[in-house]
């Protein structure tokens, strides 16, 4: 079975087909952020200290780091960032930029097997970043896109997907240390976004026999309501294969959809996580039998 292992210095993680779903967190992005890119820019750090925190305590696995500031130094903002983040929690880290030399510089200060966001079909993306996968030696995000652009046709997406995994595999890169990101698109804007993006996470996982990811928000933008929109869309792409997704671990809708994915599919032994999770807790002074009763009149009522 296919397997993607990550690691921080000291903690492994394994996104797999028979693997717990891996939740990235997203919120050390300063996108959207302005509060956040100024703060970054100026080297203050306490946003993103806080939302490393937050994230760590939501559940999530695995954090995505993103320093994309306009006019700012990425590159360096990007390896502080990372150093800053690798000083407060243990959980293996997603290095996110669309400029090379800051992945290469992020990359530098990891210390661990980093997942590398991204590269795409595009031969000049190909060829400057496959071989910093090889070099340092971590897996990749592969965006379902190339020169003529996010195609509509999810055969088309795969036949980028299956480009980029065949030409990682020239630079001696395996198949299982390519993510590919099959493109989820606004159902807002083209209603049978979602339905298309299933298909697709399905073949990849079946025929390609890659783990895949995602940004699950992308699903629901413009929609009112987006975290009950994200939770569906996670629910029905984690039955059609999906292993990963770069999200937000503080919404619990979607956290718990995930744990219960998780249990469903057998990946929670003994529903182990799900009740240390939700189990409710005795009352002082309350006995279980007593606990027990006052849970089954709240069942009747």
């Amino acid at each position: 079975m296919t397997k993607t292992i990550l690691a921080s210095a000291t903690k492994e993680l394994v996104i797999g087909f028979e693997q717990p779903f891996c939740v990235i967190g997203e919120r050390i992005n300063p996108t959207g952020r302005k509060k956040l890119a100024t703060e970054m820019k100026q080297g203050n750090m306490e946003t993103v200290k806080a939302d490393v925190i937050a994230q760590v305590e939501a559940g999530a696995h695995m954090l995505d780091v993103n320093a994309g500031i306009p006019l700012a130094d990425e590159p360096q903002i990007l390896a502080d960032t990372i150093n800053l983040v690798q000083s407060i929690t243990d959980l293996p880290l997603c290095i996110d930029s669309s400029i090379i030399d800051a992945l290469e510089k992020g990359l530098s200060v990891y210390k661990g097997r980093a997942l590398l966001n991204s590269v795409t079909g595009e031969d000049e993306s190909l060829e400057r970043v496959l071989p910093l996968v090889k070099k340092y030696d971590c897996a990749v995000v592969a965006i379902s896109n190339d020169e003529t652009g996010i195609s509509q046709d999810p055969n088309v997406r795969y036949a980028v997907a299956k480009k980029i995994v065949e030409r990682a595999q020239d630079y001696g890169i395996k198949p299982q240390d390519v993510v590919v990101d099959p493109l989820v698109m606004p159902v807002g804007a083209i209603n049978i976004a979602g339905r298309k993006a299933l298909d697709l996470i399905h073949r990849l996982r079946n025929e390609l026999k890659v783990n895949t990811t995602c940004g699950a928000s992308n699903v629901s933008f413009g929609l009112p309501n987006r975290n009950g929109i994200n939770a569906s869309f996670l629910s029905m792409a984690i039955g059609a294969g999906m292993t990963s997704a770069i999200m937000n671990p503080c919404h619990e809708k979607e956290m718990e959809l995930i744990r219960g994915a998780d249990v469903i599919a057998g990946q929670d032994p003994d529903c182990t996580r799900w009740i240390k999770r939700y189990r409710e807790p005795v009352a002082e002074n309350e006995s279980r039998g007593a606990r027990a009763g006052r849970q089954r009149a709240r069942r009747r009522g």
